[in-house]
């Protein structure tokens, strides 16, 4: 199972998560976002990370140019369009894209056009929020997603509900933000493990 850790805006956090086996981290680079954090610091992270670890630049808006910088300057991954974006950007940055599709009800699916996409991360439809409102949304339309292509499920997800999470949608990865945090921004090293160890001792257990 792999398990991305988002809203790192520090370097202790960042590393506490990969301790714990984190294998992607998440970086908000919304300004409006109480997750935010600026790309001079995401690079000074990014450069002290051991090697092999997947980054993941978060944005909610910028044009093609801008993303593209700031992609390259921090050094990420992969980009993860948490806003509304032009079908002609995500085929543009295709090959590192995560697509976020924001789950509301069935409609949701019934609306949605997929892109070119490395994955396609489903989260919680907040009217109020980009992302990170530690509420979840029907599962059983997670496994409905999974028709286009491989999923990472997010959206309320918790040390208490993790391992259920995966044992009813099986996805390919699981993104958590709030549900580990001690205060928005600062993670809760005891949730932060138990979150890890959870995702991945089910996984395990079950390819067993």
């Amino acid at each position: 199972m792999q398990v991305k850790i988002c809203g790192i805006t520090n370097l202790d956090d960042a590393l506490a998560a990969l301790a714990y086996g984190a294998d992607a981290l998440g970086f908000i680079l919304a300004p409006l976002s109480p997750r935010y954090i600026h790309p001079e610091k995401v690079f000074d992270i990014i450069e002290k990370l051991p090697a092999f670890i997947t980054t993941v630049g978060v944005f909610t808006s910028g044009s093609d140019a801008d993303i593209r910088t700031i992609i390259n300057f921090c050094g990420l991954d992969r980009v993860q369009f948490h806003g509304t974006f032009s079908r002609e950007t995500l085929e543009l940055f295709a090959m590192e894209a995560i697509q976020v599709l924001k789950i509301k009800d069935a409609s949701s699916l019934e609306q949605f056009k997929p892109a070119p996409a490395r994955a396609l991360l489903l989260d919680t439809y907040d009217e109020k929020m980009a992302g990170g409102s530690g509420i979840c949304f029907d599962w059983e339309l997670a496994i409905a997603a999974k028709q286009f292509g491989s999923i990472i499920l997010a959206g309320g997800l918790t040390p208490d509900n993790i391992q259920e999470a995966i044992q009813k949608v099986h996805p390919y990865g699981v993104d958590v933000s709030s549900g580990v945090e001690l205060k928005k921004g600062k993670k809760d090293r005891q949730k932060l493990r138990k979150f890890i160890e959870l995702a991945k001792d089910h996984s395990s257990a079950a390819s067993k």
